[in-house]
Formats: structure tokens, sequence, C-alpha cells
């Protein structure tokens, strides 16, 4: 079957282990490329759920491919390891590498699959690695695999006799909101493999992309580790850099859309996350930077400037509550107020409220005494178990309006559309103070203030 799969003869049989973002969403889309793909999890209720046709995360477009390729049987689920390698000839690992406390990537989880595949398979397999890892971790799978492996032919176990495999760094770029776009239209697949057997079977499973001009960069596996990474990084640095420049262009008298729009013209920038905000967050940038700099560090090749990065997103959130603070006249002036927020997840289109801004700057106001009516059209659920603690400062409002009624002041922290267009007469009206803190730059000074709003903004004088 694998010698088909590298001629382009036959549909390939893929087992994804882990069925978060990265997993569910590699799975479903690799189903619809024509692959019979088996997710696996060692999570009985989200693989119940999805057996019911229910998507445990907020993924736009996911439901229906998830949907298509169950109804085609290309698609199915299960708690079972040993079931989802029965019969498949390539195993992608997309489970989550969380960070320690010095900030490097745990591997453990990556480490417990590794190690389940070398006590399972019987045959030829390609190992394809998508969680994001430090450099030489293909190795390390390599090492955990063949250990479990030799312990098996120890125990005299006469099915291992000869098994050989082969693992490929497989970088995932997919942006939450977007994964689904960004899987199916993709910039680039980064393929980093020893060997050109292998990287063949991969380039096979992504062949529908190949025949889309989608670039293959065909590398090493440190290369391709190495890329994510990198790739993560200078977004992040980007941001960050966007951030600062719009604090001193508060300081200063000059309006960061133009400033950003200016540069955005610039080919050798680009326009693309040039948006100041109250900075980023998520499941990716904030880990893949500090598992970077620690990288760095542990190399003895100090990233200053990815550091540097780090430490100006944790500034620019504190930022924002200081800003808030000074409209008031102080912190001691925030007691028993109330704000309402509008956004709650790290950006829009999805309930993801890890690493969230948004859920960190609540968290310093509620700590200054300010009540908080909190709306986000997706993190709802999400937020309620992170503020369960704290039930009397927070209020879970039906809508932006409800969020709006009786509040002090509106604070914009996640840019959804549909607070693009707000009624602002209406908010005017609900507020009982006129406050309103557009830490995203959705609307102008001169929209607020015509309805007697007190407007405070993002990078503009």
């Amino acid at each position: 079957m694998l010698n088909e799969i590298q001629t382009g003869n036959s549909a390939a049989s893929v087992a994804i282990i882990g069925t978060g973002y990265v997993g569910l969403v590699s799975g479903a889309c690799l189903a619809d490329f024509g692959n019979n793909v088996t997710c696996v999890d060692i999570d009985n209720n989200k693989i119940k759920l999805l057996q019911d046709g229910r998507i445990p995360i907020y993924e736009p477009g996911l439901a229906d491919i998830v949907a298509r390729n169950t109804a085609a049987k290309r698609l199915q689920f299960t708690d079972s390891l040993q079931k989802a390698l029965q019969g498949c000839e390539v195993i992608f690992i997309a489970v989550d590498t969380p960070p320690l406390e010095d900030g490097s990537a745990d591997l453990s989880r990556v480490e417990n699959v590794a190690r389940e595949i070398g006590r399972l398979i019987v045959s030829y397999r390609v190992i394809v690695n998508k969680s994001t890892a430090p450099i030489g971790t293909v190795k390390n799978i390599k090492g955990w695999i063949n250990e479990e492996i030799s312990k098996r032919t120890e125990q005299g176990e006469t099915t291992v006799k000869g098994i050989c495999f082969d693992v490929v760094s497989n970088p995932e770029f997919l942006r939450e909101g977007r994964a689904v776009q960004d899987f199916t239209h993709p910039d680039r697949i980064v393929i980093g493999a020893d060997n050109e057997k292998s990287r063949a079977i991969i380039k096979e499973i992504y062949r529908p992309l190949y025949l889309n001009e989608t670039p293959f960069i065909e590398t090493n596996p440190e290369s391709a580790e190495m890329i994510k990474y990198a790739s993560n990084a200078f977004l992040a640095v980007k941001i960050s850099y966007i951030n600062e420049i719009a604090n001193l262009c508060e300081k200063t008298g000059a309006d960061i859309n133009d400033v950003a729009r200016a540069m955005g013209r610039d080919g050798r920038i680009g326009p693309k996350f040039l948006h100041p905000g109250p900075g980023y967050g998520g499941s990716c940038f904030p880990k893949d930077t500090r598992a970077i700099a620690s990288i760095g560090r542990s190399c003895n090749a100090r990233l200053s400037i990815v550091e540097s990065a780090i430490s100006a997103n944790e500034a620019q959130k504190k930022i924002q509550v200081q800003k808030i603070e000074a409209a008031f006249g102080g912190r001691e002036n925030l007691q028993n107020k109330t704000a309402a927020i509008l956004g709650l997840s790290f950006k829009s289109n999805t309930s993801d409220i890890r690493e969230s801004p948004a859920m960190e700057i609540c968290h310093c106001l509620a700590e200054r005494g300010m009540k908080l009516r909190v709306f986000d059209p997706a993190a709802m659920e999400e937020a309620e178990l992170q503020f369960s603690g704290q039930k009397d400062l927070f209020y879970f409002a039906a809508n932006e309006y409800d969020a709006a009624n009786g509040s002090d002041a509106l604070v914009i922290l996640t840019e959804w559309n549909q607070f693009r267009n707000l009624d602002l007469k209406k908010i005017k009206t609900l507020l009982r103070e006129p406050y309103f803190f557009d830490l995203r730059n959705i609307y102008s000074r001169e929209q607020a203030e015509a309805f007697g709003l007190r407007y405070y903004c993002t990078g503009r004088p």
C-alpha cells in the first residue's frame, strides 16, 4: 500500500493522534482530500461528541467538512490508538506541547504517543510530527519508538523482527478562526525528512495542494522544526513592535493608523500584523516565543529580540489597564465602577481564551474593584469556567447592549465583526458614564464623540 501511495495509485490510510485545533482540522481536511482518516484521542467525552456529529471547538467551516467526510466514511473517531493504527500507513502526532515553568516545551505527551506507537506497530510506518516541538524532537521520537521496539524484541516478540519506520517533521501554520482556509490554501508545506521514501509519501498525501501549486519546502527535520518557531516568533515580534510604536504615537501626536498603513505599503514590511491592540495571545505565540527563547538560552545563542517582544507583550496589557485608570482619575476611582467588556477570546472567530489579553485585562480590572459585564460571541462558556470563583464581580451578558446597560465604561478588547457597527447612540443612552475604550481602533474619534462618548483608543492622539 505504501508503494501505491508513493506512485499516486491509492488514497492513504491515515491516523491522527490528538483532536485539538491542529489534529481535528488536519484530519478533517485530509479526509476531504480523499484520504481515509481515523482521529484518535484519549478524551472519551471529546470522541463521543465527534461521533455524535458535534464539534468540541469553535472553528468556522469545520463542522461542514467533518459532517461531509463522516457521512462518506472517510473520517472516523476512536479513543483506541490500537484500532486507529490498524491498517494505517501514516501516523500524524498532533498533541499539545504546553510550556513548562522555564518556558521550554513539555514533550511528555509527544513522548507518550511515540512510545505507544513503538509498542503497537508491526510493519513500516511513516510517523509525522505536527506538534510544535523543539529542534531535535524528531530524533527523540525515533529514540523513544526504538526503545519500545527493543523491549518487545527482548521479550521475544517475533512480529517486531525487521520493523523499520521513518519520522518526518511537518509543522502546521494554522490560524485559529481561519484554520480550514489555511489548511486548504496554505502558503507552503514544509516537509522535514531524512530520506526520499518518507518525503515522497508525505508529498503524495498533500498532492491536491501540490496540484494547486502550493510550494513544497523540502528540508531536514531540524530545519523544519526551526521554521515553525522562527515564523511564529517573527510574527510575535512584529505585533510587539507595532504596539510599542503605537504607544509612542500617543505621546507624540502621531496617528498609528497612518503610520502602519504607510509602513505596510513597503514591500519589505507588508501590511499584516501591523494592527495595534492589547497584545498577542492564544495557544501559539506566547508558548512558541517562550520556547524558542528557552532553546536560545540552552544553546548559548540568546534571542534578545524575541525576549524583548515577550516583555513588551506583557507590558502592553498593563498599559491598557493604566489607560483606563488614568481616564477615571486614578486606580482608586475604579472601585465600584462597572465596565462593559466586549470580547474575551484572544482574537475574533475563535472561542479560545488561552493567554488572551482580554482575559488578563479583565482580571486586572476586577482586582481593582471594578465589576464587569462581559460578552463574547463564542467564548462565554470558557470564560464562565475561568471566572467561576469571582461570580460576584462578573455578569455574563446576553449581547453587547446588555453588557453596556448601566456600565460606566465600554471596553472593546476583541475585534469581532459584530462590534464594528455598534449603535453608538444606543450605547450612549445605556452607559451610566460615557467612557468608550476602543482598544482595537475599530471606530474613529469623530464617530464616538459625535454621540457624546469620551473616546480612548490605541496609538492615536
